[in-house]
């Protein structure tokens, strides 16, 4: 079976769909063979948009699983958490469909990676929060976050949160945005190293530089601080 990550973040809107395509375009280029799942996509009619985005960042690439619904096991039309969003529709979130693509995905792959959708604590149901299930399958975090304002909070509770659940976290993504101040920006990925140090995790901090989104602009982001203990 594959290795499974689990990419999350601080908050909606923080660039997890990004850091997947760049996460999934690194490994590629390593030979590594990769596929990325959008555990849960709301806000959409058809193919996921994320997933989408995941394929044009690694040059186009596409995989049978994207045919065949794996790679985008749920999705649901209304732009909201997808608790809410299932329930709009009378259906609730099938967490069983979700574990047994990714596990499906997992054995045809070498790698996975699975984007979550918002932050961490985005309910799935009632009683499931997408942290909840992602740790009770054991896969390793991916924190997404940022230097914009706010975002040192967010971060520790995420961190903490996964701590309080015995979550691995195999680092922090940083990502840029441009309405960061840069001397917070470069301040918050110190804090996020500490952050992760005296919570017991690999203080591993990746940052990825400003991007256009043009397709001749992705960078090639060095990914292998956070995968290097499993690959």
């Amino acid at each position: 079976m594959g290795k499974v990550y689990f990419i999350s973040g601080i908050d909606t809107g923080v660039g997890k769909t990004i850091v997947t395509g760049l996460m999934a375009r690194h490994l590629l280029a390593c030979g590594v063979d990769v596929v990325t799942v959008k555990m849960v996509q709301t806000g959409c009619d058809g193919f996921s948009e994320d997933l989408d985005e995941h394929r044009q960042i690694c040059g186009g690439v596409r995989y049978p699983e994207d045919a065949t619904g794996l790679t985008a096991p749920q999705i649901f039309k209304f732009p909201s958490s997808p608790e809410l969003a299932a329930r709009l529709e009378g259906r609730t979130v099938d967490l069983e469909r979700i574990s047994d693509a990714v596990a499906e995905c997992a054995a045809a792959h070498d790698v996975v990676l699975v984007e979550g959708a918002g932050g961490l604590a985005v309910p799935l149901s009632e009683d499931v929060l997408s942290i909840d299930f992602a740790a009770s399958l054991g896969w390793p975090l991916v924190l997404v976050t940022s230097g914009r304002l706010g975002s040192i909070n967010h971060t520790i509770l995420s961190l903490e949160a996964a701590k309080a659940r015995g979550m691995r976290v195999a680092g922090v993504v940083h990502n840029f945005d441009p309405s960061a101040d840069p001397v917070i920006d470069a301040d918050a990925v110190n804090v996020e190293r500490r952050v992760l140090a005296r919570l017991g995790f690999p203080p591993i901090v990746i940052c990825v530089p400003r991007c256009s989104g043009a397709p001749a602009s992705w960078p090639d982001v060095d990914f292998s601080e956070i995968l290097k203990s499993n690959h």
